[in-house]
Formats: structure tokens, C-alpha cells, sequence
């Protein structure tokens, strides 16, 4: 048993991932290195994306400008976090016994035993600790997504008479089946987000508690007219108003449909 085969138990692979395959030749003959074998596997299984919206896994192919492997501190990068992090290895000796380094955005470095894959399975298990890289949420089954191109809206929504909890249940039956995603709430609850999915669609959701507060939504561009109606039933039934639409960025739309952002 591999920790490849270990990682695809606690976290399902993508039917169709993304710049999982290429001329691994070519690839390595443009870094000037050969990559280790099980990371080569854990491309092709997973391709490029994130686990548990956090760890992002980089692949020697495709044309996006970020998420190829690159040099970096004398390190070679093959993942990131959403913190700026990074993934590396040290590449000294046979490319199977190259050690995984964490270089933090800062001054921070770890370094863990060889394999990319076994280091993945070990953080999204719980099994590898590191004090640069944040853990997942305890009781969260971890996830994968694949990259893939998204639309992203915030919906600014007035308050209402319904309490947060009570607009949250309904968000999310309107919305059913959803999985949790993550949630984090400030001491004096004024403040706070939950995270949620669907478990169709590829939707991902956070509702903040901000005032006034916020639907937060990416999905895949053809999903769109789908997305909004059922966000806006869902608008009206939590008994808010829809003050405005924006991009991720804060630009704001004359309506849903503007914009490709």
C-alpha cells in the first residue's frame, strides 16, 4: 500500500482532473531534473487544484501562468498554499529520496521526509504536523477541487428580521445538499464566515456575518443563470434585500449577468 493509495481513500480523486498529463520528458528536460516517480503519480491522479481549499498541487503542464513547478531559493516548488506558502523539495541525491520542504511566506522552513504524496496524505490526515502550515478543521472530511475556470459574485444583502443562524439554514436547503466547508465566528459573534459547497454542482459558497453582511459564490461559468435564480429565491425566503453585486475584487455589476470576472 502506497501513500498515494492512502490519500485516495480519505480524499476521492477528480473523475476529470485538470493539466494532469503531458510529455513528462519534456518536462524534466526543461527543469533539468528528474521528478520523483510518486509525484508523477500524484499529478495524474489529482492535476492541478487545492485540498480542503488550502494546499494547492502544481503540475508541470497546461498554460496557466501559476501552477507550474519553478525554482525558488535554491528549492523546486511543486504546491502552494493559499497563505503563500510554499511546497519544495530539496533536490539533492536520487529524486525519490529528495526531502519535502515547507518554506513559509516568511522566514519559516520545515523540512519532512521524501514524498510529495505521503506528505499530502499526512496533512490532510492530521498525520504530518507542521508549525508553518495552517491544519484543517477538526470533524471536516478533507476534499480535492479541481482547477477549473470560475465566475465569482458577492451579493451585499440587507439585514433583515430572521437571525443569522436561521438565514444560514435556509441558504443552504435552498441549496441542498450542501458539505461543510469551514466556519470561523469572533469571540463576541459580531463577525464570521461559514463555508459550505454543494454537493452537485460544483458551488462554492461563504456567508459572511459582516454588516451588511454577504453571499460570497464561484462556480463554472455555464452554471450562471442555474447559480442566480437559486440564489435569489433563496434571497428572498431568508427575507433579505439585494443592496449589490460585485466581483471578487470589490467592482461593482450593473446586474448578474456583466462581466466574465
Amino acid at each position: 500500500m502506497t501513500s498515494l493509495d492512502d490519500l485516495t481513500r480519505a480524499v476521492p480523486p477528480p473523475v476529470d482532473p485538470a493539466d494532469a498529463r503531458g510529455d513528462w520528458a519534456e518536462a524534466e528536460a526543461r527543469l533539468g531534473v528528474r521528478l520523483p516517480e510518486d509525484y508523477k503519480l500524484l499529478a495524474e491522479t489529482y492535476g492541478r487544484g487545492e485540498f480542503c481549499d488550502y494546499l494547492c498541487l502544481h503540475t508541470p503542464f497546461g498554460t496557466a501562468p501559476q501552477g507550474g513547478l519553478e525554482r525558488y531559493e535554491g528549492l523546486l516548488v511543486w504546491g502552494t498554499t493559499v497563505d503563500a506558502d510554499r511546497l519544495c523539495w530539496r533536490t539533492e541525491g536520487e529524486p525519490e529520496q529528495w526531502p519535502v520542504v515547507v518554506r513559509g511566506r516568511g522566514i519559516g522552513r520545515e523540512e519532512f521526509a521524501p514524498s510529495a504524496a505521503g506528505f499530502v496524505e499526512g496533512w490532510v490526515t492530521g498525520r504530518v504536523r507542521s508549525a508553518v502550515l495552517a491544519g484543517l478543521e477538526p470533524d471536516l472530511a478533507p476534499w480535492f477541487d479541481a482547477f477549473r475556470p470560475r465566475l465569482h459574485r458577492y451579493l451585499r444583502l440587507s439585514e433583515g428580521s430572521r437571525p443569522y443562524a436561521e438565514r444560514l439554514r435556509i441558504l443552504r436547503d435552498v441549496l441542498a445538499p450542501t458539505v461543510d466547508r469551514g466556519s470561523w465566528q469572533s469571540e463576541d459573534g459580531e463577525q464570521g464566515q461559514d463555508h459550505f459547497a454543494t454537493a452537485g454542482p460544483d458551488w462554492h459558497l461563504t456567508y459572511d456575518r459582516s454588516r451588511p453582511h454577504q453571499i460570497r459564490v464561484s462556480f463554472p461559468p455555464a452554471d450562471r443563470t442555474q447559480v442566480r435564480d437559486r440564489l435569489f429565491a433563496a434571497v428572498r425566503l431568508m427575507g433579505c434585500t439585494l443592496l449589490e453585486i460585485t466581483t471578487a475584487g470589490g467592482l461593482p455589476l450593473a446586474d448578474w449577468d456583466a462581466g466574465d470576472a
